[in-house]
């Protein structure tokens, strides 16, 4: 049934394997000890970016992503970590590559009023 899930989108804010393959190694490694995981980390992406997305609440989160307490305590998990940050300069880098500029800025304008 994942195998299944994991080829068809259910919305349009869901990562395509492109962008996951770009996200995979950002994302924490399991521990050694304790329980396994009973999430995976690309769903809970998914559930972010359709929260995102849609507007909707946490408690309105549609069921197959998870339980939305699930989502929301690896949601402020990986917040902790920065990893919404780090995704966000990364992608800009590359996005800036892309179009033939330099990955960082070399300038900035500063207006006050």
């Amino acid at each position: 049934m994942a195998e299944i899930a994991r080829k068809t989108k259910r919305y349009p804010s869901n990562l395509t394997d492109e962008e996951w393959d770009r996200l995979a190694p950002l994302m924490p490694k399991p521990g050694r000890r304790g329980r396994p995981p009973e999430v995976e980390l690309r769903e809970v992406i998914n559930a972010v970016r359709y929260l995102v997305r849609s507007g909707c609440g946490w408690r309105m989160l549609p069921v197959h992503f998870g339980h939305w307490r699930t989502v929301y305590v690896w949601f402020r998990e990986l917040a902790r970590r920065f990893l919404f940050q780090t995704i966000h300069d990364i992608e800009l880098m590359l996005d800036r590559e892309r179009a033939g500029r330099e990955a960082s800025p070399t300038a900035a304008a500063i207006d006050s009023q």
